[in-house]
């Protein structure tokens, strides 16, 4: 079997358990606001810096203030994106765990005489 086939065969038996496979509303939030974290804090360090370049000395510290506050705007903000990417990954991969741990139980109850549904029947 190849890859793609057990991909198909994985989504194919995903959607037979009508299982939520998409991410959460608060991921996509969530990276959302980290993108436009990114994008605000290095336009504005940036224009922060263009001011500072006509700027005296005094007013170039207090510059150098607000264009760190983007920076660390722009860390937070890519910091909000990769948990948001992560917990969608990490999602990905605990459902295909837990397919492929049924499966390894399937194929053992299999293997001892009959398969997992019917002994969970006899069991019950």
């Amino acid at each position: 079997m190849t890859a793609e086939q057990r991909r198909e065969q994985f989504k194919t038996d995903v959607a037979e358990l009508k299982l939520k496979t998409g991410g959460s509303r608060r991921d996509g939030l969530v990276q959302g606001l980290g993108v436009l974290g990114m994008a605000v804090g290095v336009i504005a360090a940036f224009v922060c810096y263009s001011m500072s370049l006509s700027q005296t000395s005094v007013d170039v510290l207090s510059t150098q203030v607000l264009t760190l506050a983007f920076v660390a705007l722009t860390v937070l903000g890519a910091a909000l994106y990769l948990a948001g990417a992560l917990a969608k990954v990490l999602r990905l991969w605990l459902l295909r765990q837990l397919y492929e741990g049924q499966a390894h139980v399937d194929q053992l109850a299999a293997a001892l005489g009959g398969s997992g549904v019917e002994r969970d029947k006899t069991t019950v």
